[in-house]
């Protein structure tokens, strides 16, 4: 099941400024989807969880760590902020280039991008949000899933995603991005609650 459209519109990033703050949505080629209700605790655990060890692990270095919501523009080419027809909320980034943020949050591709899959989110964050996040050059897109406890990592390789590594959550999992920065899982792992069979 895929999130909801608002309409049939096109929009961009101007219009995106003007709606109310109360609902929140993602922009994909000008095509505003809203953002699924508020996620459960175990999702916001893992997000919680996995920015803060980021932000420990870059605390000295010029890398940034983020948690949304945080609007990601990601324009096609050198258009204005306001003519961009896609921005969206990664549960968690990572920025090294300290030139692509500013007051409104970031415009250019983070260098890692981390989604927290629920059901209804899931198809928009590993189809639509994976075509989007390759073509703008996000170096690395991890997506957790919290039942089945896997990890689905990618990797931009000359421009484009290969085959995902895919790999179990438990112990630690590199950012290939980031040297020297790792994700441990296990303390995560024991408190949430077990996997229904």
């Amino acid at each position: 099941m895929g999130l909801p459209r608002r309409d049939t519109d096109y929009h961009t990033y101007g219009e995106y400024l003007t709606w109310p703050d109360d609902v929140r949505y993602e922009l994909i080629d000008g095509v505003a989807y809203l953002m699924a209700p508020a996620p459960t605790l175990d999702h916001q655990d893992i997000v919680g969880e996995v920015f803060r060890q980021l932000a420990n692990a870059l605390l000295d270095k010029p890398c940034r760590a983020y948690v949304s919501p945080v609007d990601v523009r990601l324009p096609k080419g050198d258009e204005a902020d306001e003519q961009i027809d896609t921005v969206v909320q990664p549960d968690v980034l990572v920025v090294c280039d300290a030139s692509k943020t500013d007051r409104r949050g970031v415009r250019g591709a983070p260098d890692l991008a981390v989604e927290v899959l629920s059901p209804g989110t899931a198809s928009h964050d590993q189809v639509r949000k994976l075509r989007i996040y390759e073509r703008a050059g996000v170096r690395e897109y991890w997506l957790v899933h919290p039942i089945d406890r896997v990890l689905t990592i990618y990797q931009l390789d000359q421009g484009r995603y290969g085959k995902p590594s895919v790999v179990e959550l438990g112990g630690e999992t590199p950012v290939a991005v980031l040297e020297g920065v790792v994700i441990c899982w296990d303390q995560l792992l024991e408190r949430l609650p077990p996997v229904e069979l």
